[in-house]
C-alpha cells in the first residue's frame, strides 16, 4: 500500500512558536518534575551540560524523594515550584528535565500557566513520561518543545551518539533537520507533510479526556514510542486513541523505540494491524525514544515524512 498524503504546507503548521537555539554562555534550569534523580547520573549529566559552555541552575527539590511515594521526586507542589521558577526566571533561556518515570501530570495543575506565558519563550527538553508537559507546554504556551534524552539518564550520560544529536539540536538546529535510522522501514509506503505531535503512547493515551488535553494539529505527523509496555498493552493505548480521534487527522505516522516491550516482531504486528489501514504512511523504528543512539525530535514542527528515503525531514530547525 502507498500513501501520499497532502504536500503542501498549510498555515497551521506556523502556529507555534520556535524559542531562541542555545549559545554557549546561556543560563539553563534543571528540574525534576517526575521520578527520583539517580545522584550519581545526575552529577555528570551537569557536568556535560557544564562542558557545553551552559551556567545551569538545579531546582531546589531536583534530588529530593516524595514522603511516601517512592516513584516521585519531592512533593507535587515542590516539583512544580521548580519548575515554575525556572520558567519565571528571566535569565533562563531553557528548561532540561533531569529524568522521566512517573509524575509529570501531577504537576499540570499546580503550574500559573498565565505567569509562565507572561515569561516569554523557553526551550524545553525532555521525554517519556514529561509527554505531558510537552502537550501542556504547546498547548498553554504556544512553543515547539524538544524531545530528547535527559540529564540524570544513561542516555544522557553514557550514550554519547545520543547526547550529540541532542547538542546539535539545541546549538545548531539547522544541522539535524534530517532524521533516519538504518533500521526503519515502512509499515505503510508514502510521503507526507504535517506538523509533529505525540511523544510516549502511554501517557499520550492516559492524556486523553482531560478539560485541557491537547488537540491534534489539523494535519500532523503522528510519532509515538514506549517502554516496558507488552504487546497487549500497546494494542490497549492504540485503540484507545483511534476510538478517541486522536489519529483523524494525522497525515503520517512515525514510530520509535519499543524496548522491553516485548518480541518486537509482536509489536510490529499491533501497529500494522491497527495502522494499517488509515491509509496514511507509516514508518517502522525511527529511532527516537527509550534506545541507544536516541535521535531527538522536535514536537510542533513542520516536517515531511518519507517512508522510502526512511526519513523525517524538519522543514525548519526547531529552534530559531
Amino acid at each position: 500500500m502507498i500513501a501520499d498524503r497532502g504536500m503542501e504546507l498549510p498555515m497551521s503548521m506556523r502556529e507555534l512558536r520556535r524559542p531562541p537555539r542555545l549559545r554557549s554562555g546561556d543560563t539553563v534550569a534543571l528540574v525534576a518534575p517526575a521520578g527520583p534523580v539517580p545522584e550519581d547520573l545526575l552529577d555528570a549529566g551537569l557536568a556535560h551540560l557544564r562542558a557545553w559552555g551552559l551556567d545551569v541552575r538545579v531546582g531546589k527539590h531536583v534530588r529530593d524523594r516524595h514522603p511516601r511515594l517512592g516513584y516521585l521526586a519531592g512533593t507535587d507542589a515542590e516539583r512544580a515550584a521548580d519548575l515554575q521558577e525556572a520558567w519565571c526566571d528571566p535569565d533562563v533561556t531553557a528548561v532540561f528535565c533531569a529524568r522521566g518515570g512517573y509524575g509529570s501530570m501531577r504537576v499540570l495543575d499546580h503550574l500559573d500557566w498565565g505567569e509562565m506565558a507572561a515569561a516569554g519563550p523557553k526551550v524545553f527538553v525532555g521525554s517519556s513520561d514529561i509527554t505531558a508537559l510537552h502537550e501542556a507546554v504547546a498547548t498553554q504556551l504556544g512553543l515547539v518543545t524538544v524531545f530528547g534524552p535527559m540529564v540524570a539518564t544513561e542516555a544522557f550520560v553514557q550514550d554519547p551518539a545520543a547526547r550529540e544529536h541532542l547538542r546539535r539540536t539545541l546549538f545548531q538546529p539547522e544541522s539535524v533537520t534530517i532524521l533516519t535510522r538504518s533500521s526503519a522501514d515502512a509499515l505503510v509506503r508514502g510521503r507526507a507533510r504535517g506538523t509533529t505531535y505525540g511523544g510516549n503512547l502511554s501517557i499520550v493515551a492516559a492524556s486523553l479526556g482531560a478539560p485541557d488535553a491537547p488537540t491534534p494539529p489539523e494535519r500532523g505527523i503522528a510519532l509515538l514510542e514506549d517502554v516496558t509496555e507488552s504487546p497487549y498493552q500497546l494494542d490497549r493505548f492504540v485503540t484507545q486513541l483511534l476510538r478517541a480521534g486522536w489519529f483523524d487527522h494525522a497525515v503520517g505516522i512515525a514510530l520509535g523505540s519499543w524496548t522491553e516491550c516485548g518480541p518486537l516482531e509482536e509489536v510490529r504486528a499491533v501497529m500494522s494491524d491497527l495502522l494499517g489501514g488509515l491509509g496514511v504512511p507509516v514508518l517502522w523504528e525511527l529511532g527516537f525514544g527509550h534506545c541507544t543512539a536516541q535521535r531527538t525530535i522536535p514536537l510542533g514542527v513542520a516536517a515531511e515524512l518519507d517512508t522510502d528515503a526512511q526519513r523525517l525531514s524538519v522543514l525548519q530547525p526547531a529552534l530559531l
